[in-house]
């Protein structure tokens, strides 16, 4: 309900005045309420995503006007993200709606008669404290404390670095390294190119790298397919919707019950909350007659990604074969 409520009140107020920056309140509500309000680090987390959310999309929206920009800042958030899966599935929940929330803000760009990243992160926001306002209304039916006590924060810290240990190096760092490439590549051809809706080539890329390919080609390509499908089945829905207003009385529904049904696995989870994503971005939209730039940008994600993913998987099999010869000797009696 906070999910539907929070969502409904940009969405409405964007259609009867058609204005751009309610397209960002209401992505920056469905940001805050990725997060339970009723959990004990719910507030904490609703606070991190607002905060954080509202930064990323904002540079995000500023780095589409420099292709250099672009090729760094998607280069450190891909990095960022592989970095906060090792902490575990909530830590990469976090890093998943952050590099959204760029490629959002550098998609975006082109779109609307907004020009200002400070005014980006200033509307997205506003969203997020309206999902707040709401979820401490729930807290309070609820009979609990508006803010929660929060635990030591060393105590989360060492969990976490426990957590972390766990993951072997070397798969990690051709993860990092497979996001980090896949990622600038992502940013930087969307901006030489110009593409418009550039956010159906970097979303596919991001959801894509995220459904655990485990260093195997078929699940790669299965990863893929899966992902182009998705997108497929987005643009046919909204191709034969054609009206905003439609579109708004369709999505509002699927939020309310995506957040009800929210996956647990990371990989769905992923894809779940991008699909919705892209549905909040696209919610208000006029030119869904254009549906082939879309498939299209989709379509060139798909194969950057594969491209990625042959590459890592031609420098695993490498290191493997100069790993062999080291371990031999010593297992010889």
């Amino acid at each position: 309900m906070v999910a539907g409520f929070g969502c409904a009140l940009p969405l409405l107020l964007g259609l009867f005045s058609a204005h751009p920056g309610f397209l960002w309140a209401s992505v920056g509500a469905f940001q805050a309420a990725q997060a339970n309000p009723l959990h004990r680090f719910g507030m904490l987390r609703m606070l991190m995503l607002i905060g954080l959310g509202a930064c990323s999309a904002g540079l995000g929206f500023w780095s589409a006007s420099d292709p250099l920009i672009s090729l760094g800042l998607f280069a450190a958030f891909g990095l960022l993200l592989a970095w906060l899966q090792r902490f575990g599935s909530e830590a990469g929940k976090l890093g998943i709606g952050l590099a959204v929330c760029l490629c959002l803000g550098q998609g975006q760009q082109s779109l609307g008669n907004l020009d200002k990243p400070f005014a980006i992160a200033m509307l997205f926001i506003l969203g997020g404290l309206w999902v707040m306002l709401l979820a401490f209304g729930l807290r309070g039916m609820h009979g609990l404390r508006m803010w929660p006590y929060m635990p030591r924060f060393v105590s989360i810290l060492k969990v976490l670095k426990r957590r972390a240990k766990r993951l072997p190096k070397q798969q990690w760092r051709l993860h990092a390294l497979a996001c980090t490439l896949a990622f600038s590549l992502a940013g930087v051809v969307v901006n030489l190119a110009g593409l418009e809706r550039g956010y159906w080539l970097t979303l596919t890329v991001v959801t894509t790298l995220q459904l655990e390919f485990q260093g195997s080609l078929v699940r790669a390509l299965q990863s893929s397919l899966a992902s182009l499908a998705a997108a497929g089945l987005l643009i046919v829905l909204g191709h034969s919707l054609q009206d905003p207003q439609l579109m708004v009385a369709t999505l509002l529904p699927l939020i309310a019950l995506s957040r009800a049904i929210q996956a647990n696995h990371y990989g769905l989870f992923v894809l779940q909350t991008t699909v919705c994503f892209v549905l909040l971005a696209e919610s208000l939209a006029q030119d869904w007659q254009l549906a082939e730039v879309r498939l299209l940008n989709a379509l060139f994600g798909v194969v950057l990604v594969l491209f990625v993913a042959l590459l890592m998987h031609g420098l695993g099999q490498l290191l493997v074969k100069r790993a062999r010869p080291m371990a031999e000797p010593a297992q010889t009696p």
